[in-house]
């Protein structure tokens, strides 16, 4: 089960790298909501509480680059 959470984490990261960093509007970086928490209910049936938490940061990552976007510009 940790593998499979770690393979999930590992696609929500690339699922975010066309907007990112190559600044193409893609709108794959949805499937973070289905993901994550799929990622996460396998690490905590793992009982990896480490990925159960990147996989849980990486559900709401739509917020936190939203919040480091507008910090950003702010200044």
């Amino acid at each position: 089960m940790k593998k499979w959470s770690l393979v999930c984490l590992i696609s929500c990261i690339l699922l975010w790298i066309p907007n990112i960093i190559f600044q193409i509007a893609s709108p794959l970086w949805m499937l973070t909501y289905i993901i994550g928490p799929i990622g996460m209910a396998f690490s905590l049936i793992g009982k990896n509480y480490i990925l159960a938490f990147l996989n849980l940061v990486m559900t709401f990552s739509f917020f936190l680059f939203m919040a480091i976007g507008y910090y950003i510009n702010s200044l």
